[in-house]
């Protein structure tokens, strides 16, 4: 059993991607060679059960490893705000105001009346058209500057959390 961090478990997840490639990346560049027939060929070094072995194992440290971070973030609490929430559900709610204030973003980089544009060379329609906004801007820029706010307390009390709070994993 080691105790870790969340972000040092993410740490180690990068690692462990990185070996996994290299390992992949000499399976998929030494499992096969090209030689002409009238040449002795250039034979790489390969061993199939040694590379398919260490895959394997770094696959299984992988999946120990997921899954210790997926109980930790279903199961920890931490304060967000007047709330108390898991480590899942920020990351789900943090996903979904992000997609808000994109959103609302736009909203409220909008002009209260833009001329629309002609896109068409075949309309003869010189009378000039106009779109109008049908919110409150204001409103729009105070909830803009609410998600923003709530993203942040968010992604501060995240951060606290995987750097601090520890959990055991069996590697």
């Amino acid at each position: 059993m080691q105790t870790i961090t969340s972000a040092y478990a993410n740490k180690m997840l990068k690692s462990l991607e990185e070996d996994k490639a290299f390992w992949v990346n000499k399976e998929a560049a030494s499992s096969t060679y090209v030689a002409a027939i009238n040449e002795d060929p250039v034979i790489p070094e390969y061993d199939y059960s040694e590379v398919a072995s260490m895959i394997t194992a770094i696959d299984e440290k992988i999946a120990i490893i997921k899954h210790a971070l997926n109980i930790t973030n279903a199961t920890a609490k931490v304060q967000v705000g007047n709330s108390e929430m898991s480590i899942d559900t920020i990351l789900i709610k943090m996903a979904q105001l992000n997609k808000r204030k994109g959103v609302l973003d736009q909203m409220r980089k909008q002009l209260p009346k833009s001329r629309q544009e002609q896109h068409s060379y075949t309309s003869r329609n010189t009378v000039p058209e106009y779109r109008y906004i049908n919110y409150d801007l204001e409103l729009i820029k105070q909830e803009y500057e609410n998600v923003s706010k709530t993203i942040m307390e968010m992604q501060m009390a995240l951060d606290k959390y995987n750097q601090t709070v520890q959990f055991e994993v069996d590697i």
